[in-house]
């Protein structure tokens, strides 16, 4: 038999779940549970404390319990880097993902700090620089609201970018069609990337910098992105909050076999 805190947070999560709590709706105060009948003031607060490591709501001083937004953002595979989007209109990526998950979204819901730094040893590998070697640091925080959804910290040879919008710390995006705009003007046209995904545990500061309740992963995010000849004019890391993102790929299956016999 199931303790009657597990039967409470079940029964509350079936409720969030079905819709009658609403994300961004405050759950009952603890004394209104047990003055209902519902258990103990111990077992409601261990009620809400299975909810809360199970991802259903955030609790936080002040503001009680809330339901958490339990609808993703769609973040795109190869659609959301279209040039279409940035070269011939304003939709960078961070707005694409919003476009296609029908999200409201404004230009300064991006905010961001430039420094020239040095550059780590998996940053200089990518870029094929000494280590130390300095580098530009585009570090950006985006939010949804008031809520961070995910940081993004794109590194670039000062050759590449020294003097351009990208080194501009102003909020939002680095001018009309962010940066892949900025690298095609400048002659970087980029061509093609590599991304790696890993989920892990968050640091403490990832914790505090994305507003991550317990128990909440984190998704890194590494992009090198090449010009035709195979520069490497962009090297990111994303670390994004695990719940907040839905990715989706929509791309040709390759036949490799097909194209060795094109090729005789």
């Amino acid at each position: 038999m199931a303790p009657k805190w597990r039967e409470l947070a079940d029964k509350l999560a079936e409720q969030i779940r079905s819709g009658e709590y609403q994300p961004g709706q405050r759950l009952p105060q603890i004394r209104e549970l047990v003055e209902a009948g519902e258990g103990s003031k111990a077992t409601v607060h261990a009620a809400y404390k299975a909810l809360e490591t199970e991802g259903l709501v955030t609790s936080s001083r002040g503001h009680g319990t809330v339901v958490r937004q339990q609808v993703p953002l769609k973040r795109l595979g190869i659609a959301r880097y279209d040039k279409a989007k940035w070269r011939d209109g304003d939709e960078v990526a961070f707005i694409a993902d919003r476009v296609a998950s029908g999200r409201a979204y404004r230009r300064n819901e991006q905010t961001q700090t430039v420094s020239l730094v040095e550059a780590s040893p998996e940053v200089a590998a990518a870029h094929g620089l000494a280590v130390g070697a300095p580098v530009y640091a585009r570090a950006r925080l985006v939010k949804e609201g008031d809520q961070p959804t995910h940081s993004l910290t794109s590194y670039y040879r000062p050759e590449h970018v020294e003097g351009t919008r990208i080194v501009d710390p102003m909020p939002g995006p680095a001018g009309r069609g962010g940066g892949f705009r900025v690298l095609y003007d400048a002659g970087y046209e980029i061509d093609h990337m590599k991304e790696q995904l890993f989920a892990r545990t968050p640091t403490p500061d990832e914790v505090k910098l994305l507003q991550l309740p317990p128990g909440e992963a984190v998704v890194e995010l590494h992009r090198t992105t090449y010009t035709a000849s195979g520069t490497v004019v962009e090297f990111a890391i994303g670390i994004h909050a695990a719940s907040r993102f839905a990715w989706e790929y929509d791309f040709k299956v390759p036949d490799s076999a097909k194209d060795r016999a094109d090729v005789k």
